[in-house]
């Protein structure tokens, strides 16, 4: 399978599935920003059920802006804080200080672009799970790609439709399992199991 993709901040377990059963993976560098959607958002389990971890951005003056050309507002310690709500959801999970210290470097340095962060925990979270995986990057917009499985809808939580398999979440016991969280949810709790469960999943 080829798929096309849109980089987003420590994306869901749906778009790791798609990547884990992809041949080849095209990365969307073309499109337009859209608020409100995973490009710069990520949802994990915390103490109190899902929590959406956000980052700041500069909005533009101009009506389309290019997501490869929004800025991160990095006067808001958003760092900090996304970290203290990962610990509080995943301290107590099985392999979070195992992944701990190879996350870390998404907290500590500052980036100017979006897309440049989303990379490279793109890069960061392939490397923890083992995943080999080349990907290109796209140079022009395809409204309806023809020699590609388009993906792009997943960066939409709304218009993510998939429903995976229940694996054992650090609060379940409090608000049950929820369906389809930042692929960190998945890492922390199953470890080197994640690839295996990844590739087991059917994708919408």
């Amino acid at each position: 399978m080829n798929s096309l993709l849109l980089p987003t901040y420590f994306p869901s377990i749906s778009h790791f599935a798609v990547m884990a059963q992809s041949e080849n993976i095209t990365f969307e560098m073309e499109d337009n920003f859209q608020k409100q959607t995973n490009r710069n958002r990520a949802y994990i389990y915390s103490p109190n059920g899902i929590q959406l971890l956000n980052i700041p951005i500069k909005h533009s003056k101009t009506l389309h802006q290019k997501t490869k050309d929004v800025l991160i507002e990095n006067e808001f310690d958003w760092q900090k804080q996304h970290f203290k709500s990962l610990e509080a959801a995943y301290r107590s999970s099985p392999f979070f200080e195992f992944f701990e210290d190879d996350i870390l470097p998404v907290f500590e340095k500052q980036h100017t672009f979006l897309m440049d962060l989303n990379l490279e925990v793109f890069d960061i979270v392939t490397k923890c799970l083992r995943m080999k995986i080349e990907f290109k990057k796209s140079s022009e917009y395809f409204r309806e790609p023809t020699d590609m499985t388009d993906f792009r809808h997943l960066v939409n939580g709304k218009k993510d439709i998939n429903s995976f398999e229940k694996y054992t979440q650090v609060f379940d016991d409090k608000h049950g399992f929820i369906n389809n969280l930042s692929i960190l949810d998945l890492l922390f709790n199953e470890g080197k199991f994640a690839m295996d469960y990844l590739k087991s999943q059917p994708i919408v």
